[in-house]
């Protein structure tokens, strides 16, 4: 159902010209990507750029020439890409939309979009994932390599409700992942949730060490108010919640990703491959949060 174009808030010079790209193929979830990402187009008055493409990949055969190859992949994609485009259309009239298909593997396609991109955004599982799969393997490999912020939508019902959460920490890793949670909780009018989860090391459960509990709690309270301060000042209109918790940082989250529009989390992955580019807790964070999920990467 077509949503007013109402209390569109004021964009960011800096936005202005950068698209917000989203990649489709099809499914249920990439539908659900496209009205995330129009929506948040509006907010930004930023262009949407619908992006869908074709991988030669498992097509390839040496005797073709790239002319030759099967034209109803090409021809699906045009359908993909139309229904899309009328999708974002219905959901936001007054956004600037332009539709791309691309001849190329998936992964790094998507990836070369998102360097000129405010973000990319995909459904959390396409038509080529499995049945069973909690997060397509084309979302983990572009969350893991992007240039820029990658959120992963799932399709589910929308339900505001007001509030997006971010995972802080005392690394200044974190800090992409605190301007791009700032800007959207700006950019919604709605609360911000830093959630900052604490484990005691395993030798402190050791009779003959003795601890002050007190003491640790008010230190991980100063870690967060630190980190949030320079925040504070640049966006003064954002009500943040401090959430400091005993767990493990992954249940933090998810946990309050139950009650949240939006979660951003950092990664700072150092392998090659994309799992482990990714980073644990991001990794994780993305296979079971239940609303959608912005990894931002340094």
């Amino acid at each position: 159902m077509p949503q007013e174009d109402i209390g569109r808030p004021a964009p960011d010079a800096s936005d202005a010209l950068s698209p917000v790209v989203v990649g489709v193929d099809g499914s249920q979830e990439g539908r659900r990507a496209v009205c995330w990402a129009a929506d948040d187009a509006f907010r930004r008055g930023a262009p949407l750029r619908i992006v869908h493409v074709v991988d030669r990949g498992p097509y390839d055969i040496s005797r073709f020439t790239a002319a030759e190859w099967p034209e109803a992949l090409i021809e699906s994609g045009r359908r993909v890409l139309a229904e899309a485009e009328r999708t974002a259309r219905d959901r936001r009239p007054s956004v600037e939309v332009v539709t791309e298909l691309i001849e190329d593997g998936v992964v790094d396609a998507l990836c070369g979009q998102s360097a000129a991109a405010v973000e990319i955004v995909l459904g959390s599982r396409g038509l080529g994932g499995f049945a069973g799969a909690l997060l397509g393997s084309v979302s983990v490999h572009v969350a893991g390599h992007a240039h820029g912020p990658v959120v992963v939508v799932r399709s589910e019902e929308d339900t505001t409700y007001g509030e997006v959460v971010v995972g802080v920490d005392d690394l200044p890793e974190c800090e992409p992942a605190l301007a791009f949670a700032f800007e959207q909780a700006r950019l919604r009018g709605c609360a911000l949730r830093a959630v900052h989860a604490w484990q005691l090391p395993v030798h402190a459960f050791a009779p003959e060490i003795s601890y002050d509990l007190d003491e640790i709690r008010r230190a991980q309270h100063r870690v967060v108010e630190e980190r949030l301060q320079a925040w504070r000042e640049r966006f003064p209109r954002v009500r943040v919640v401090e959430d400091v918790q005993s767990a493990h940082p992954v249940d933090a989250l998810t946990g309050a990703s139950s009650k949240a529009d939006l979660v951003v989390v950092g990664s700072r992955g150092m392998g090659t491959l994309g799992s482990v580019v990714l980073g644990s807790i991001s990794r994780a964070v993305l296979h079971h949060a239940h609303c959608p999920v912005a990894v931002v990467r340094p």
